[in-house]
């Protein structure tokens, strides 16, 4: 393979320059078109007070999420979807239909109605953190899916970790994998010191698929920007290109809205092992990994990050899109291992030392029973706390530490150079 060949196989880069001008650009996009004072509602919700909901986003995702809402108002949860934003109207109007809701293309539209009680935002990664924003600032509690925002946000997330704990709202990522108990049992262990000084966790994410037509499919090849398709809004702080249909409808595939495995899948599994580590900003990431498979999309398929604690431990994520064969979630301590198996969670000393092998039932309360799935879990979660204004699984914090590694991780990747954190400054070192 010659060099030019090298070159054309590997993402796009970011280079340092780029990386401050886009950031800059984001920082003052960010500041734009903040809602109405006059819309705020700074409220806890009443016990068994009606919640509406507002979805920002109708998409694949926010379709979904709608269906997971409606399912638990027919368990018994006193919440109505009574709002919908798209910047695709046939897309908003499907769902707006379905629940007799307010239809909106602009989200500012939406957080002014006084209908709306909390908002989910399920639209393209670079818009996650500006709604986030501008949600809380108008009283709003927010279900945000992951990531929390574009890897190259980071200013972003700074400041929508400030919003959120000024305005004092509720604020849940949708790593729903956080409300399954048996993470929080491991945990439990782990703190306790059954297996030691942690030293070394291992996790991944793997799976099979191309976020190409299969995965994103094309509503209407024949649709144009206009009133029905808002192509500039969009675009948001990305850089500014022509229409096209496969960037609007397909958009995980493309780095200006999304970032592969790094930031779309491995919130998932990053979060939970974060948790049980009870560790924050990591010490140094880096990063491998690129186009193995798919060649159509500008996101790396194949993505693998090694990351550094302060607390000296090394965590290591790993993952593809070309092959769906996992592997299991492990924390290695100076005694033992703690990772799970049938029937449940399982120690293994490690050697020399005095622990014994254990395995440990987990204590599911929650998705295997009944039926409910960890999703649901999650939103029972989120809406508890909206009604006791006590801290969600999901929270912003977490959400913080978890993205910080993850962008660390795909700048490795793009800029071919380790990421380094300054704790003092809160900022990315390349």
């Amino acid at each position: 393979m010659t060099n030019e060949q090298r070159q054309a196989d590997k993402p796009s880069t970011l280079n340092r320059r780029q990386f401050i001008r886009d950031t800059a650009a984001a920082t003052v996009a960010a500041s734009v078109a903040a809602v109405p004072l006059s819309c705020v509602v700074d409220r806890a919700l009443g016990a068994n007070e009606r919640v509406g909901i507002g979805l920002i986003g109708a998409g694949g995702r926010g379709g979904y999420l709608s269906k997971v809402i409606e399912r638990l108002k027919k368990q018994g949860e006193n919440v109505e979807i009574v709002a919908v934003c798209d910047v695709y109207r046939p897309r908003m109007e499907t769902i707006a239909e379905q629940f007799g809701a307010k239809g909106y293309m602009n989200h500012h539209e939406l957080l002014a109605d006084p209908n709306v009680d909390i908002v989910t935002i399920a639209t393209p990664d670079h818009h996650h953190g500006y709604q986030a924003i501008d949600a809380v600032r108008a009283g709003k509690d927010v279900y945000c899916e992951k990531p929390v925002t574009h890897w190259r946000q980071f200013d972003v997330v700074k400041r929508l970790v400030t919003e959120v704990k000024k305005s004092g709202r509720v604020f849940q990522l949708g790593t729903q994998g956080m409300s399954d108990s048996a993470w929080h049992q491991m945990r439990e262990l782990v703190q306790d010191g059954l297996i030691g000084q942690p030293i070394h966790a291992e996790c991944g994410y793997f799976r099979v698929g191309d976020w190409g037509e299969r995965g994103m499919p094309i509503p209407d090849p024949n649709a144009k920007p206009g009133d029905d398709l808002l192509w500039e809004t969009f675009l948001g702080d990305s850089p500014k290109r022509p229409f096209d249909i496969s960037r609007f409808f397909r958009w995980r595939m493309y780095l200006d809205y999304a970032g592969g495995p790094s930031t779309d899948l491995f919130p998932h599994t990053l979060s939970p092992i974060v948790k049980v580590l009870g560790v924050g900003f990591p010490s140094k990431v880096v990063a491998t990994g690129g186009k193995f498979r798919y060649e159509e999309r500008e996101v790396p398929d194949t993505f693998n990050m090694l990351i550094d604690y302060p607390e000296k431990i090394t965590v290591a994520v790993l993952g593809t899109q070309a092959n769906d064969y996992g592997i299991p979630n492990v924390v290695r301590g100076w005694e033992a291992t703690v990772l799970f198996e049938d029937p449940g969670i399982v120690i293994e000393p490690a050697a020399e030392s005095k622990t014994k092998r254990q395995e440990i039932t987990v204590r599911r309360s929650t998705a295997a029973e009944g039926g409910r799935s960890a999703l649901e879990d999650h939103w029972r979660n989120f809406l508890h706390c909206c009604r006791t204004r006590e801290k969600p699984l999901g929270d912003i914090e977490l959400a913080y530490h978890v993205q910080t590694a993850l962008q660390m991780g795909l700048l490795s990747l793009l800029n071919e150079k380790v990421a380094l954190f300054d704790p003092e400054r809160e900022e990315i070192v390349l």
